[in-house]
């Protein structure tokens, strides 16, 4: 299924159905401020693993991302941040990047890979901020890449998203077209911050 919801004003109604799909084990694909990715509740293994299964890859091992409201959300879900770089965290954020963090135990255990790291994102995007709002909680992000391609190209444009993946999973959001450059990441487990990847974020601070 595909649902057209407006970026500058998500209508109400469409988002709760997106959230009651969610809360029902679902997998969608949705915009971000970067890239369109697939998701689902957190909570929802079934889903998570569904997702995993689309990426080819194993869900203990994958590199998920957590798609958080605020800076008082991410804290539920890691181990307290230094001061130092929580002020370059809070000064990022909402953005394109994505955090890498010591998680605590509240991610559930699948998500954990061995290094009990998880990457965090505050996206800058009305519709993935509506969803988690009226959610109460994160929702899992992973790029939406074509495999089949040599390159390895980000689907921009949600009609061939739609037609790629609509027999793959149960909803797909058009917010307009997607941007063709992923998040920055940034590896915030250690004293000083180490960029892993360079993308849309700017990495100054």
């Amino acid at each position: 299924m595909l649902i057209k919801i407006n970026s500058e004003k998500p209508q109400e109604k469409e988002v709760e159905s997106v959230v009651k799909l969610l809360r029902d084990g679902g997998v969608i694909i949705y915009p971000t401020d970067t890239v369109y990715a697939l998701g689902c509740d957190i909570y929802q293994t079934k889903a998570i693993e569904r997702i995993a299964r689309l990426k080819k890859i194993d869900p203990e091992k994958a590199l998920f991302t957590f798609i958080c409201s605020d800076i008082s959300d991410i804290s539920n879900y890691v181990l307290p941040i230094p001061n130092s770089i929580f002020k370059v965290i809070k000064k990022l954020i909402p953005g394109p990047y994505t955090f890498i963090l010591n998680a605590n135990s509240n991610v559930p255990k699948i998500l954990k890979q061995n290094r009990k790291t998880i990457g965090i994102r505050v996206a800058d995007n009305n519709i993935t901020r509506e969803i988690i709002k009226q959610l109460g909680h994160p929702i899992l992000s992973s790029s939406l890449i074509d495999a089949e391609d040599d390159i390895k190209e980000y689907y921009t444009d949600p009609q061939e998203i739609y037609e790629q993946y609509k027999n793959k999973v149960d909803l797909i959001i058009d917010g307009g077209y997607g941007n063709v450059v992923p998040s920055t990441i940034l590896d915030c487990t250690k004293e000083e911050i180490e960029v892993i990847r360079e993308g849309a974020g700017k990495v100054e601070w």
